[in-house]
């Protein structure tokens, strides 16, 4: 199985990501297309332009790899759509089975902006996210799971047995649990370290943090992104996956 996360920047996508590596039982890739759309050789952002590209870093190599990882055994991979949605022709599509997360945007826009007070409505995410929900939906006749990342926070055993059984693979609990500690499987190359992944070092489960951040209205510009942002949302949340209880022994 390649089985693809869809998500949004600061959606605590990279907290199920390391919920999946947990299990062992996949092969796990940390956003390989987001690093290509900022440091590949044929990057289609100019943020990070200072910092050279690895020879041979370009989206064909780099799904040259994920094929040939997936023809192995099991592969996830976590990313944002505007990363790559370019680059998806059906045939890669009809390689993957996808899946979506989604959080109100509030606090995705808020989160995104402060580490990149200037982020663009692109990397919000959000527009890029439905128009592949939609593809998806169209080409099979019926939509694929959509997590809720306030179930996810909330319920993350009901959430994740939920997203389990839609796309058939064994429900593991031990895999909702783990150690402190550096997470270097989950940096880009030409990043470093960095603030991204601060709550997830410090964590032990997947579990809501107490960040507070200014409110958007004291930005207009960051409450267009919002108000853009919003309805994509809601149209995703209408597919939404509830939380599955625990069946009775």
């Amino acid at each position: 199985m390649f089985l693809a996360l869809w998500a949004t920047p600061r959606s605590t996508s990279t907290a199920f990501e390391w919920m999946m590596r947990q299990r062992g039982d996949f092969t796990c890739v940390h956003e390989p297309w987001n690093e290509l759309y900022y440091y590949g050789e044929d990057r289609r952002s100019d943020r990070d332009g200072g910092v050279p590209a690895r020879p041979g870093h370009t989206y064909a190599a780099v799904w040259e790899g994920l094929i040939a990882t997936a023809g192995t055994g099991d592969l996830f991979v976590k990313d944002f759509a505007y990363s790559v949605e370019h680059d998806l022709d059906d045939a890669k599509l009809a390689a993957m089975t996808h899946t979506f997360l989604v959080r109100e945007p509030r606090r995705v826009v808020q989160g995104l902006a402060s580490h990149w007070p200037d982020c663009t409505f692109e990397e919000v995410g959000f527009a890029s996210l439905y128009r592949l929900f939609e593809r998806i939906a169209d080409r099979d006749g019926t939509p694929p799971p959509v997590m809720a990342s306030d179930d996810l926070l909330d319920d993350p055993a009901g959430t994740i047995r939920a997203y389990c059984a839609a796309v058939g693979i064994p429900f593991l609990p031990e895999a909702l649990t783990w150690e402190e500690g550096e997470r270097p499987e989950v940096n880009w190359y030409g990043e470093g370290t960095g603030p991204w992944h601060d709550s997830l070092r410090h964590s032990t489960g997947i579990s809501r943090t107490t960040t507070e951040y200014p409110p958007l209205e004291d930005d207009p510009r960051l409450l267009d992104l919002y108000g853009r942002s919003l309805p994509h949302y809601e149209s995703l949340m209408v597919h939404r996956t509830a939380p599955l209880v625990e069946s009775a022994p």
